[in-house]
């Protein structure tokens, strides 16, 4: 595609991710996108190298509450969702030791006293998760009480967050001034 000035316009496809989704792509022309992330978590993973990239959006921490629901769809839970995502991207030329990993969502919405605080479990269970399996994450935007839309950018790796309808930004490397990722 041209545009007036003889300048090239590639065509970007958006890959859009449901609750209890997943998607992973190499194609550096795709855009992954999960919408209005409340107490759910975004595991957004790229690979700078091989540009695989993936976007799991789960919505609770731990499959044991239903086994059954978990076999059909284990990207419902953190604990069977997490490690599938990590196994395609592998299978996809992904390597993990490269992996740059950010976490969005985990809000606390729906819960204002705070009794079940799924977003704070649904996060400290990925955070677990990674660990254990020797992943650090880079960047996070996680907690408060906004729903977030997030957006990967599959060529480029770089991740962006709209938080509760303002401005989309750009998810950076964690700082010291905290965990919801801006500078």
């Amino acid at each position: 595609m041209k545009k007036a000035g003889g300048e090239k316009i590639m065509a970007v496809s958006a890959l859009i991710v449901g609750i209890s989704d997943c998607k992973v792509t190499r194609d550096s022309n795709s855009v992954l996108v999960t919408y209005a992330l409340g107490s759910c978590i975004a595991v957004a993973m790229h690979d700078p190298v091989t540009k695989v990239s993936g976007l799991l959006h789960y919505m609770l921490p731990e499959s044991t509450i239903d086994a059954k629901k978990a076999e059909l769809n284990p990207f419902m839970f953190a604990d069977t969702g997490i490690p599938r995502l990590m196994d395609v991207l592998q299978s996809a030329g992904g390597d993990g030791k490269r992996m740059v990993v950010r976490l969005t969502g985990g809000a606390q919405v729906l819960d204002s006293q705070g009794v079940f605080q799924i977003g704070k479990r649904n996060y400290l269970a990925a955070r677990k998760i990674l660990w254990k399996a020797g992943i650090l994450v880079a960047a996070e935007a996680v907690g408060g009480e906004v729903s977030r839309t997030t957006r990967l950018e599959v060529g480029s790796g770089r991740l962006w967050v709209r938080e509760g309808g303002g401005i989309e930004r750009e998810l950076v490397r964690n700082t010291a001034k905290g965990r919801n990722g801006s500078e």
